[in-house]
């Protein structure tokens, strides 16, 4: 019996690739694709939210098709067009996947014209476990700012979940092939160590991340701002909740923009949103500036935040240079476990609570939002907000926020009787839900807060859903007298009941009005990039 299979089938490929050293030729890297990759291998095609390995998908998609086919992908984040050209030029086939922006559109074409087979739907922190489980990788194709000669890496502000998608396939003898922007004598730190790289390939233009979380806050609706502020009031302050994270989106950034203005007026700060596992999103600024913010630890960073982030080292997490480190797996482990609350908007959410961010033409996956957003079992430390909702056979609870207006920015309803994304159920190995309904503890709109983890029985959890729905056909299914009675027993939460006219919703009470604010209320350090 040979049990070594695996390391002899590396080293023989591995010795058929002209190098110099790790180094191969960037004009030689098609070559070397179709030198290491088989039919039917498992590959990695590092798909982070802002690091995209471009070239290495490009090269890819260039491969002869007789000779390299059928590829099984991993791709956490879908975003490159180029991805999407893998599967319908054959060369892949099957993809294990977290989530995906840009190209949710794209996806849902290629399962129509029956060019992809989606395997598995995964939380990031699920897909990152079954890469030494059960999806072990043959080749990993992965992105870093620099090399050195020996091949250690260094990823920049974007640590992200490259550590992990390299272990797991160094671990099993797979190849690791990294495209660089450049290669120097010395990284500034080593985020990867040499031992687990193959191959380098230096790409011909060196590629820069784009801002993906930043929101305009002259795009923030007044609705939006009203959801913020029932929220800030009727939960935060009212659960005392410290540590939490945010979605991304203007729902969530809203809150960002109060908390030093609306948040300030009710006595909060210190008491409330001090400590976050969060994306370096600049609408949290003028609230760091403001001292409310203690600590964020980041999943990722975001294009012209560097140098504020390096200003601000007893806020983030930084190396010794002052640089952002952040780490998508320890940031969903945080966001899992550590957290108090989680906050997030959707798509769409169903007249029983359940949420999804799948439609009929969109297939953005969940990425780790189902993790966030649900109740740790395997939790045990106590803190005073989690103790205050009721986990009947446990001491406490998560709260788990769905913050939405009742109808999105093109007037389509949020609240509907079924969700959209059952209509690709057939084409899917998983429910299409990203939170499910008995893990939401609150849904908040701009009609007011249903506290759904108050409610007595599905019936009655569905009035409340139908009583914050506003004009949606959803909303017209709560009757003013039963809206009453939930009001009464505190299950539901007007504007009224809290105390805030809708008067009050306007953007004169957000920190910063612009990009322009923000800029000046960092004094400088934050630096727009234009996507």
């Amino acid at each position: 019996m040979n049990w070594n299979q695996r390391k002899e089938s590396k080293n023989n490929k591995l010795n058929n690739v002209k190098r110099a050293g790790k180094q191969i030729d960037t004009e030689k890297i098609v070559d070397v694709l179709e030198q290491v990759l088989v039919p039917g291998d498992r590959v990695i095609l590092e798909g982070d939210n802002q690091k995209q390995a471009h070239f290495l998908a490009r090269a890819l998609g260039m491969v002869d098709v007789h000779r390299v086919h059928d590829l099984s992908m991993v791709i956490p984040s879908i975003e490159d067009p180029n991805q999407i050209e893998l599967f319908k030029r054959g060369i892949a086939s099957s993809v294990d996947f977290s989530f995906a922006g840009p190209q949710s559109r794209a996806l849902v074409e290629l399962i129509n014209q029956e060019e992809i087979t989606i395997n598995n739907i995964h939380t990031y922190i699920e897909l990152y476990g079954r890469l030494f489980v059960d999806l072990i990788p043959d080749v990993a194709l992965i992105t870093a700012a620099q090399a050195d000669a020996d091949g250690n890496l260094y990823l920049a502000q974007n640590t992200e979940e490259t550590p992990v998608l390299v272990e797991a396939t160094a671990v099993k003898s797979g190849i690791v092939i990294a495209q660089v922007n450049e290669i120097v004598e010395r990284v500034p730190r080593i985020d990867i160590p040499a031992e687990q790289v193959d191959l380098i390939v230096r790409v011909p233009e060196a590629e820069k991340p784009f801002p993906l979380f930043t929101r305009d806050p002259q795009k923030i609706t007044e609705d939006q701002i009203m959801a913020g502020m029932l929220a800030i009031k009727g939960i935060y302050g009212k659960y005392q909740v410290k540590t939490l994270n945010h979605g991304i989106g203007y729902n969530t950034a809203a809150i960002e923009l109060l908390l030093p203005t609306f948040g300030e007026r009710l006595g909060l700060k210190g008491k409330v949103a001090t400590n976050w596992v969060n994306n370096p999103t600049p609408t949290l600024i003028p609230a760091i500036e403001a001292g409310w913010v203690r600590s964020i630890y980041c999943f990722g960073g975001e294009a012209g935040m560097e140098k504020y982030i390096q200003q601000r080292s007893d806020v983030f997490a930084v190396d010794h240079y002052r640089n952002l480190k952040s780490n998508r797996v320890y940031a969903q482990i945080a966001g899992q476990y550590a957290i108090d609350m989680f906050v997030g908007a959707t798509l769409q959410v169903d007249t029983d609570g359940n949420a999804s961010t799948i439609t009929a033409d969109r297939l953005s996956g969940f990425g780790g939002a189902p993790n966030m957003g649900s109740d740790p079992h395997g939790r045990r430390h106590l803190t005073n907000s989690y103790q205050q909702i009721d986990g009947s056979y446990k001491q406490g609870r998560k709260i788990v926020v769905q913050l939405t207006t009742s109808r999105r920015w093109n007037h389509e309803p949020v609240f509907v009787d079924q969700l959209d994304a059952w209509k690709l159920k057939n084409r899917l190995a998983v429910d299409p839900i990203m939170i499910y309904s008995e893990d939401t503890t609150h849904i908040v709109s701009e009609n007011g807060i249903a506290n759904l983890y108050q409610t007595d029985s599905p019936t009655e959890r569905r009035q409340a859903i139908a009583a914050i729905a506003g004009d949606t056909a959803v909303g017209q299914k709560c009757s003013e007298k039963e809206r009453q009675v939930l009001r009464e027993r505190g299950i539901v939460q007007t504007p009224q009941d809290l105390g805030i006219h809708r008067r009050e919703a306007t953007r004169d009470l957000l920190a910063a009005k612009s990009i322009d604010e923000l800029v000046k209320i960092s004094h400088g350090l934050y630096q727009p990039v234009k996507n």
